[in-house]
């Protein structure tokens, strides 16, 4: 059994409806349960709609900013694919609590040198859903953490839906947390 967490909206604060990703803002007093809070962002359900919250803003629903898992394993350097990869599994699928890798939306994912010494990341991913409004909110996060990393001077995110995605393109690990 999941346990939600209650909390009140302290400020104004900018959320996308899930599915559709439309932008809104909650006021302060608004109730909602916190129904997910992985890769750092929340989501919450207000008013009978499941929405996403930024971890950026965790203190309007008086929270810390979740933490996303390190980079290195057991304090090792890791390559900079490696690190890609960990940081693409810091992202969730807002409506499931499974990262995107082990869900299987990251179709590819190629660096290349760049001549300024930095390397460009290029991904493509798709959605578990063609028609998912969640989708430019995904790449958004996807692209900003993977140029976050120093070595990175771009990042293209594609999503693309060809071969279209279905479960067995779930991991064995994601399918036994979502009971499958």
């Amino acid at each position: 059994m999941r346990s939600r967490e209650n909390v009140m909206v302290r400020r104004e604060v900018m959320v996308e409806r899930i599915p559709d990703g439309t932008p809104f803002a909650l006021e302060p007093g608004t109730l909602a349960q916190i129904t997910q809070a992985l890769g750092g962002s929340f989501t919450l359900y207000v008013e009978g709609q499941l929405v996403r919250l930024k971890g950026r803003d965790a203190d309007a629903i008086g929270q810390s900013v979740p933490e996303a898992p390190g980079l290195a394993a057991e304090g090792q350097p890791a390559d900079l694919a490696t690190r890609v990869w960990r940081l693409l599994a810091t992202c969730y699928d807002p409506e499931i609590p499974v990262d995107i890798v082990e869900l299987g939306l990251i179709y590819r994912c190629e660096l290349t040198p760049m001549d300024d010494g930095n390397t460009h990341v290029a991904i493509d991913m798709t959605l578990t859903a063609p028609g998912c409004g969640m989708g430019e909110s995904l790449a958004s996060e996807v692209a900003d953490k993977v140029l976050a990393l120093p070595e990175v001077g771009e990042v293209k995110v594609d999503l693309v839906f060809d071969p279209p995605w279905d479960r067995s393109r779930m991991s064995e690990a994601a399918q036994l947390a979502l009971g499958l």
